[in-house]
């Protein structure tokens, strides 16, 4: 089983009281936030990651939001690029870019290209449509054009890649005479993984291409199982590749030395992230952005495994849980590293994933304590559930990486 070290940059010191009407998406007012601030949140988030290359993480994950004190990550390529020189072993988890967004798309292709050399090809490509927020409301795309676009753009990148020579390049939206791009990855195509929440086009995609899929939730097993189990059962129906290492999730994780000292360092931090999330329902599910055959599914498989009452989802949200009904509910796994890796393994096994992105800052946690997450997590949790699925291949990470990190226990275990 592969651990993923992944965080939302969320800024942190929002007013959890705001005015009536504030979105935490799209239109947040600026004046709320320090510059200042945001540099020395972007440099912390850095740290960690390093930090996380050096406690034997398989990969440092980043990701592409807009126009919200949530998540500042305008654009993932920046973030990776300042830990894809400062790190040895991990992988370069972009999920993702979203290519609907980028004009031409071929710079995408560039970027990453860039990432693989400097980083010596551990680069993951994450290839995402983009929230209705980020891509319909901030960039202000058709959201029914969106999925031609990634499609198109998805093309244009596989084949600025494998083509030796100069082409020609005629779509839909992006025309070029001349494509030809420097430098091309080390690896001859990175690894793809994309991520959804639930549409059945791009099950058919991850499918057809036989790339890893990442389902990015932040409500945990009990929200996510009928989704993910409809999934499985899909890729079954569709005689698909079933091997856990092409299905990725995310997951909260508050680890500590025991579980009163959990609930002390990471019970407000908790709470922050959930408060700090409020989305205007405006901007959610603009039209045509998730086709009529996925919301049918999506009603569905919800519909028939109501595993999380939808007042426990706004409870959630407010932050009017305990720690500990966080925990029971899913949204967190939290405690000793006997019991997260427990938890861990249960998670994993239930959901049939090889691939888990594990959150490991939220809100306004300080350093030191995701610093001790990190390393807990690390060094006290991953060994223990590192056999799951280990007979099956793994071709969802870079190969470099892989090598790297085996070689890494190998010899920490010798040195024992």
């Amino acid at each position: 089983m592969k651990f993923h070290w992944f965080a939302e940059v969320t800024y942190p010191e929002l007013p959890l009281t705001p005015k009536p009407g504030y979105s935490s998406w799209v239109t947040p007012d600026w004046r709320m936030v320090n510059p200042v601030k945001v540099g020395e949140t972007y440099r912390m988030f850095i740290r960690l990651m390093q930090q996380a290359d050096r406690d034997g993480f398989d990969g440092l994950a980043v990701n592409e939001h807009h126009q919200t004190p949530f998540a500042m990550t305008p654009s993932p390529n920046l973030l990776a690029a300042s830990v894809a020189s400062t790190t040895e072993n991990a992988a370069i988890l972009i999920i993702g870019d979203s290519l609907a967004l980028y004009n031409p798309p071929h710079r995408v292709a560039e970027e990453m290209a860039y990432l693989d050399c400097v980083s010596g090809g551990r680069v993951i490509a994450g290839f995402v449509f983009g929230t209705p927020m980020d891509s319909v409301f901030a960039y202000g795309n058709p959201p029914i054009e969106l999925r031609d676009r990634f499609h198109e753009a998805r093309k244009l990148i596989l084949r600025a890649w494998e083509e030796p020579d100069p082409f020609a390049f005629n779509g839909k939206y992006t025309q070029l005479r001349y494509v030809n791009v420097w430098p091309k990855p080390i690896q001859k195509r990175p690894p793809i993984w994309v991520p959804g929440s639930g549409s059945v086009e791009t099950w058919d995609l991850v499918i057809d291409e036989d790339y890893c899929y990442g389902h990015l939730s932040f409500s945990g097993l009990y929200s996510a199982k009928p989704m993910v189990d409809a999934y499985w059962d899909y890729v079954a129906k569709r005689g698909g590749n079933m091997n856990p290492n092409r299905m990725a999730f995310t997951q909260l994780i508050c680890c500590a030395n025991t579980d009163a000292e959990a609930e002390e360092k990471y019970y407000e931090a908790v709470k922050f992230f959930y408060q700090s999330n409020m989305l205007d329902p405006g901007f959610a599910a603009p039209p045509g952005y998730t086709t009529v055959r996925s919301q049918q599914a999506m009603a569905e498989h919800v519909k028939a495994s109501p595993l999380l009452k939808p007042e426990d989802r706004l409870r959630a949200s407010r932050g009017e849980m305990s720690f500990w009904e966080y925990d029971e509910k899913g949204y967190i796994i939290a405690g000793t590293p006997q019991r997260v890796a427990q938890r861990v393994r249960a998670l994993a096994t239930d959901l049939r994933i090889g691939q888990l992105i594990a959150c490991l800052h939220m809100g306004n946690l300080p350093e030191d304590v995701a610093a001790m997450n990190t390393h807990l997590v690390g060094t006290g949790v991953l060994p223990q559930v590192r056999d799951l699925w280990a007979d099956e291949p793994d071709h969802w990470t870079p190969e470099i990486s892989r090598q790297r990190i085996a070689a890494r226990s190998a010899a920490k275990v010798a040195a024992q």
